[in-house]
C-alpha cells in the first residue's frame, strides 16, 4: 500500500470511515461534532483520500458510497514506525523510555506489556 501520510483533517475523516466501514457523505458528516464542517469540505477531503489511495467508492446513482482501502491497524503500524524512525532514531526502546519519563506510560503498564510479550 501507499507510504503517503494523512493530514489531521484527512485522518479525522478516515477515523469516521473506519468506524462506519462503509458510508455515504451524509453518514460521515453525521459523525462530526458541532459545528459540523461544510459538505463541500468533507467531499474534497474524500476526493483527496481517493487520490492518495486510502479510500475507494461505489457509485449508486448520483451518490458515492465510500470505504477504506487501508485498515486502521495497517495505518497505525506505519504511523508508529514513522514516528519512531523520525523522532527516536529508529529505536522503540527510546520511544518507550520517553513515554515512561514523561509519565505517559507507568512502570506498571510497562511491566504488563512485557508479561504480554513473553506469552
Amino acid at each position: 500500500m501507499t507510504a503517503k501520510t494523512l493530514t489531521k483533517a484527512e485522518e479525522q475523516v478516515m477515523q469516521y470511515l473506519w468506524e462506519l466501514e462503509t458510508g455515504f457523505l451524509k453518514d460521515i458528516l453525521e459523525l462530526f461534532p458541532k459545528p459540523k464542517p461544510h459538505t463541500n469540505t468533507v467531499s474534497t477531503i474524500l476526493k483527496i483520500l481517493m487520490e492518495k489511495e486510502f479510500v475507494g467508492h461505489n457509485v449508486h446513482g448520483r451518490q458515492h458510497e465510500y470505504f477504506p482501502l487501508i485498515s486502521k491497524e495497517t495505518y497505525s503500524g506505519k504511523s508508529i514506525k514513522s514516528l519512531v524512525k523520525n523522532y527516536f532514531e529508529g529505536s522503540y526502546k527510546n520511544a518507550v523510555s520517553f513515554l515512561v519519563e514523561k509519565n505517559e506510560m507507568s512502570v506498571e503498564d510497562l511491566e504488563m506489556l512485557l508479561k504480554e510479550l513473553k506469552k
